[in-house]
């Protein structure tokens, strides 16, 4: 665990009052969680990527709130391009939530805030006060025969590009 630490925590900084990332690829891994598990939970906070940005979100440690630049995207990702941030990722191609309701997201370098409403196994996603995920579950992905695990940590992901992260508020819910 120390050296994991070691590895990680020199890349998440805090610079002008938000946690930064720098870009760099790490040993162990990217993500930077909290270290307490949440099973219902209301999540704000503000994010802010540069040009072709890739992140996300873990809810409960499962991938993931998108986060990235749509406007420009690899030839793999056309059916993606310009559809916008806070679609669940990982949900099966064509599931309810996997693509945003709308595009959301200020141009790039501004920051853009998430209110993600956690409860059971469903995501209610507004991006800039706009819904754009609306009461969709998050289906497991570490092992796709398993219900969404109870509880988690909130994590903040990175894909080795640089990303600021600010106002991050956790409220547990019913």
């Amino acid at each position: 665990m120390k050296e994991a630490d070691a590895d990680i925590f020199p890349h998440w900084t805090i610079v002008d009052g938000a946690i930064y990332h720098d870009g760099k690829r790490n040993k162990f891994g990217y993500n930077l969680g909290t270290a307490k598990n949440y099973a219902n939970f209301e999540l704000l906070l503000d994010w802010k990527i540069e040009k072709k940005g890739d992140s996300g979100l873990y809810l409960r440690g499962t991938p993931q709130v998108q986060i990235w630049d749509s406007e420009n995207l690899g030839d793999n990702l056309k059916e993606d391009l310009n559809k916008g941030s806070g679609g669940l990722w990982n949900n099966a191609k064509g599931s309810k939530g996997k693509q945003p309701l709308k595009k959301a997201d200020k141009p790039v370098g501004e920051w853009n805030t998430f209110r993600i409403v956690m409860k059971g196994d469903k995501a209610t996603i507004h991006l800039n006060d706009i819904l754009i995920v609306d009461d969709a579950p998050l289906e497991p992905y570490w092992d796709k025969k398993s219900p969404l695990p109870a509880m988690g940590p909130i994590e903040l992901q990175h894909h080795g590009d640089k990303l600021w992260f600010k106002n991050i508020y956790v409220r547990e819910i019913e």
